[in-house]
């Protein structure tokens, strides 16, 4: 029987909604094991002067526990 968990992680992008999913999942990688599923939480962005500067990301991450 397998047991997981959720964490959430934000990830941040120049560049789109998607680059900063992906900059979140890769880091999640980095330290999480097991990890075999994310959902999209929230989409955010920073503005200045009238213009988007950097796309934000909120995801939660599901991995699998290790026993």
């Amino acid at each position: 029987m397998a047991v997981a968990r959720v964490t959430k992680i934000i990830g941040s992008s120049p560049r789109g909604w998607q680059d900063a999913v992906n900059a979140a999942l890769k880091r999640a990688n980095k330290t999480l094991r097991g990890v075999t599923g994310i959902h999209l939480v929230e989409q955010k962005a920073h503005v200045e002067k009238g213009k988007i500067t950097e796309y934000r990301a909120t995801i939660e991450v599901t991995f699998i526990l290790e026993g």
